[in-house]
């Protein structure tokens, strides 16, 4: 940055400081000429080869189309981000500052979360993404950068010459004054302006210099934290700066509070509020500076001292995104009103905390489940039941583990495979009685972080484990209960909870499937009777699909997970019979499924339907995914080199709702999609859109 450049940027970060709001100077060619606390977003976007030009089309035509009009204008750019961008003039220069690039509206927020976690900004690294998001609740930050800069844009073109930006105050003056003490973090920005949080150091009888320095401080921390340890550090702060002995945060999942995390005698207790977030009796407490009473229930393990534990709601972009909570009676009220000031306060930075986490989770668990596939593609049948074992141990970071199935004609579970076992499960006739059993049988996971604390007990000391937590975890296909996978001493020493979970949660349809498979291949005569392989591709059959197209709707209706179903056909096939011979087409049958082989995950189900058409059914997948699945399939076949000529393919595409509910209903609406791609030229892929005209412009 060259001099002047730093001149603008120590008025452009003291306005930016004060109002908690960008600002960006760009010239006449959409250039920046200087910028103070950008928002990470739109560094980011503003960069990169996609989003560039939706930038450039939002901020980047700013310069145009305030001249145009002679005067300020407010936009909200495709990031859901609102500006303002005012004209300034310098030196018969002109320049544009773009104001704010903060979100005012909670929905647009949650949207770019969205994006960032499962959309198309998932590219970007979340510690890059989420190193100074700007959040404001109303436009109060952006009003008062804007007087700013237009009172001394006016005041310097009516005196010197000179750089506008550049200026220090005018002399004879009175310095600009704040009615609030601003606390920033070093690399984010609170939600609104601190006063609303903060008084003034110098206010008599309020927040003392000290304490004041001492809020700069932690704020200053908590950003050089991942999110768990901010929260702790939080508490920590809270309790010890307030003399309380128990306080909790709780984050909002599934629309209900949920702890986070808690210290003081609430540490390690089952904690749920009788309240939700969107009750509207919770409404009126936001912003407060008063506590939301709630009373122990009679009958209930008590929550908090006396019964009693009382809530402070706060908001991150206008809505409820968390609560802190203090058990028992409360202190006089104006440490009352402090408390909550700081919770409000705290909430935006411990908000993009959580979704930094977030973000990190998502990536790591995509890249698990990504490693997880692969896995399964180099298992050997003959060592199968052991792999699988072994990896899915590998990705929870388990010393540990068991697969246990149900003995033939019996109740009764068998280990199958076991690592790490002291002692030889396989040669037991039967194991798993005290808690497999119960997890195969119900459907569900029990997941403990101390079996000393449960009705259980110890495991025989003979069994020598390391650690006193573990996972069962059934494995399903719709009703059917195939086995159960347990995992304990994990190798880090830690407990298993919610992480391991979610894991299993994003594989078990894969061993599901994978075991499935297996269960059938080792059955031959039963493998016969049902012949639920085609003999030619080596796929599953149509009577095989059919079968599991219904599982697959009840179980996509019961978790609400996404389902899609392609329907593939190869075209202009009966040519390619008639001209090159029968023995032809079947070799580029098999070529075709092949290709749909290497192209798909371990729980995805591909089967020849019947003649040269074929059906994939792809459980948990949204139609955007299924289309880049079948694109690249599409274009795998159409590159492939076949013996005799070109051959390509159509797929039509189908996902499960409201309309489509059942297996014949799928069925139809990806063979009408089918037949759209086959209409308009064939080699494309269409997709269903719920009305009988399928969508999609993928003309090949």
């Amino acid at each position: 940055m060259n001099p002047e450049q730093k001149k603008k940027g120590k008025f452009l970060d003291r306005v930016a400081s004060e109002t908690g709001v960008a600002l960006v100077v760009l010239d006449a060619d959409g250039r920046q000429a200087a910028a103070a606390n950008n928002n990470s977003i739109c560094r980011l976007l503003y960069d990169s080869k996609e989003f560039g030009p939706a930038c450039a089309r939002d901020c980047g035509s700013a310069f145009r189309r305030v001249f145009s009009a002679g005067k300020a204008i407010e936009f909200e750019c495709h990031a859901g981000l609102h500006c303002r961008a005012v004209p300034v003039v310098e030196k018969r220069k002109k320049y544009v500052v773009i104001i704010g690039r903060t979100f005012l509206k909670a929905e647009n927020y949650r949207k770019a979360t969205e994006r960032a976690i499962s959309g198309e900004w998932k590219q970007f690294k979340p510690t890059e993404f989420f190193e100074n998001i700007l959040i404001s609740g109303s436009r109060t930050g952006i009003d008062k950068a804007s007087a700013r800069i237009e009172a001394l844009a006016a005041r310097r073109a009516a005196a010197e010459p000179k750089e506008i930006l550049e200026m220090p105050e005018p002399a004879g003056q009175e310095p600009h004054k704040t009615p609030e003490i601003t606390i920033r973090p070093e690399s984010t920005a609170l939600s609104k302006s601190a006063a609303k949080h903060y008084p003034e150091e110098k206010e008599s009888g309020r927040v003392e210099a000290a304490e004041a320095a001492a809020w700069r401080s932690l704020f200053g921390s908590l950003m050089k934290l991942n999110y768990p340890a901010a929260v702790e550090a939080f508490l920590e702060f809270v309790s010890h700066h307030f003399s309380l002995e128990s306080v909790v945060w709780f984050d909002i999942k599934n629309c209900e509070f949920h702890p986070a995390l808690a210290i003081g005698r609430l540490r390690g207790r089952h904690l749920k509020l009788g309240i939700k977030p969107s009750d509207r009796r919770l409404q009126d407490y936001v912003g407060s500076e008063r506590a939301y009473k709630l009373l122990e229930r009679p009958g209930k393990e008590p929550a908090a001292a006396g019964g009693i534990l009382n809530v402070f709601p706060v908001t991150v972009g206008g809505e409820i995104r968390g609560a802190l909570a203090i058990e028992g009676e409360l202190p006089k009220i104006e440490t009352v009103r402090r408390i909550s000031r700081l919770a409000q306060a705290a909430a935006p930075q411990l908000e993009i905390l959580r979704l930094r986490d977030e973000v990190a989770r998502r990536d790591w668990l995509a890249r698990s489940v990504r490693q997880f596939n692969e896995s399964l593609k180099r298992i050997d049948a003959d060592d199968f039941w052991t792999h699988v074992t072994q990896v899915s141990a590998e990705l929870l970071q388990a010393e540990r583990a068991s697969l246990l199935v149900k003995k033939e004609g019996t109740d009764k579970l068998q280990a199958r495979a076991a690592i790490g076992a002291r002692v030889n499960l396989i040669a037991e006739p039967e194991v798993g009685g005290r808690i497999s059993k119960t997890a195969l049988e119900k459907g569900t996971p029990i997941v403990v972080s101390d079996i000393t604390g449960t009705p259980l007990g110890r495991a025989p000391i003979d069994w020598n484990y390391r650690t006193q937590s573990f996972i069962s975890y059934p494995i399903v296909i719709g009703e059917r209960r195939l086995a159960v996978l347990n995992f304990t001493d994990k190798a880090t020493g830690e407990t298993f909870g919610e992480t391991d979970l979610e894991l299993l949660n994003a594989i078990a349809p894969q061993i599901a499937v994978a075991i499935d498979r297996t269960a059938l291949k080792s059955k031959a005569g039963e493998f016969e009777q049902l012949s639920v392989t085609d003999p030619l591709t080596g796929l599953l059959n149509r009577r095989y699909l059919q079968n599991r197209l219904a599982e697959e709707l009840n179980r996509s209706k019961r978790h609400r997970f996404p389902m899609t179903l392609m329907m593939i056909d190869v075209d202009r096939f009966k040519s390619y019979n008639d001209t090159f011979g029968h023995p032809a087409g079947d070799e580029a049958l098999r070529i075709v499924a092949g290709i749909l082989k290497e192209n798909l995950r371990g729980a995805d189900v591909a089967a020849r339907y019947g003649g040269e058409e074929f059906a994939v059914l792809l459980p948990q997948t949204t139609v955007e995914e299924a289309v880049q699945i079948a694109e690249r399939i599409r274009r795998q076949i159409e590159r492939c080199s076949f013996p005799h000529r070109r051959v390509t393919a159509s797929i039509g595409i189908a996902s499960s709702g409201p309309d489509i509910s059942t297996p014949d209903d799928l069925i139809w609406a990806a063979d009408r999609a089918l037949y759209q791609a086959k209409e308009l030229g064939r080699n494309m892929v269409r997709v269903f859109d719920g009305n009988g005209d399928p969508l999609g412009n993928n003309v090949h």
